[in-house]
């Protein structure tokens, strides 16, 4: 999965340089990508909700669910979003929506069969706390202003006043080059960026419940679940961003790339939370 995002990125870099390389007008390239992270932006919620199989729900449908949620917005002063669930076994949890009014936390029937009303509080305490943060918002704000980068870096022979009539070949080169570079130091920082969201969302968890070991208990027993082949093919990739954990076998990512902490740092970053709260 990270070859094929990498294959795809490098794709994308060879297509802006062939582009530029062509002399196409720079503000075609930006309004191409602002229109894209404008669907991004508005239209993301509906895709991810749609890929997943995921299905708003009703009070009467799961009444449970919508009482531990309204309780969890009540104390954080948030609008009571959309509640959706997934049918799969695999026991995770995720938050979207581009702002506060238009969010949607779903869970999966796996994870509300193996929690407890606890540890399932504590987990969509931790989704909520994205909401409140406008963590959507934020990691569109990023992947932007890494593409933007790109852009400007691009520029930078043209504005240097270099000659447009230079050997096309190796114009070409440098400008896919640098752009490679310019690629993969914003991917390690968007995901770094990703992983400061997550312990974030843990700690405005355990604030908001005032029991840290409840969403403690919650990640080991997400994370102890192995999940069947045909449930992690349909949700291992970018999707997996957006869940509590990340739907992902421990040997697949390298962990500088994880949108994820270990579940080591968080519980240690848990701990000292409940310390501090205790004292």
């Amino acid at each position: 999965m990270l070859l094929t995002m990498f294959l795809l990125g490098v794709l994308y870099l060879g297509f802006l340089a062939v582009l530029l390389t062509m002399h196409v007008s720079q503000m075609v390239i930006i309004l191409f990508m602002g229109g894209f992270m404008f669907l991004q932006y508005f239209y993301s919620d509906k895709m991810i909700l749609s890929s997943m199989g995921a299905k708003i729900v009703t009070e009467s449908e799961e009444p449970e669910l919508h009482d531990i949620v309204r309780r969890l917005c009540q104390n954080a002063d948030l609008p009571m979003p959309r509640i959706a669930v997934v049918k799969t076994s695999m026991p995770n949890a995720f938050a979207t929506g581009r702002n506060q009014k238009n969010a949607v936390v779903a869970v999966t029937t796996g994870i509300m069969a193996r929690l407890d009303n606890n540890e399932l509080e504590a987990v969509l305490a931790h989704e909520l706390t994205h909401v409140k943060n406008r963590d959507m918002m934020v990691m569109t704000i990023a992947t932007f202003l890494s593409s933007m980068a790109q852009i400007l870096v691009q520029w930078l022979p043209f504005m240097s006043g270099g000659d447009r009539d230079r050997d096309s070949g190796s114009s070409f080169i440098v400008l896919f080059l640098v752009s490679l570079v310019v690629w993969i130091v914003s991917f390690i920082l968007i995901r770094t960026l990703s992983r400061y969201r997550e312990f974030a969302a843990d700690r405005g968890a355990a604030i908001m419940t005032g029991q840290p070991s409840n969403l403690v208990s919650a990640l080991k027993k997400i994370s102890g679940f192995r999940v069947p082949t045909e449930d992690l093919r349909k949700v291992e990739g970018p999707v997996s961003a957006l869940f509590i954990t990340p739907a992902i076998s421990g040997s697949s990512f390298m962990r500088l790339f994880s949108t994820h902490p270990t579940l080591e740092a968080r519980i240690a970053a848990l701990q000292k939370i409940e310390m501090e709260l205790e004292a």
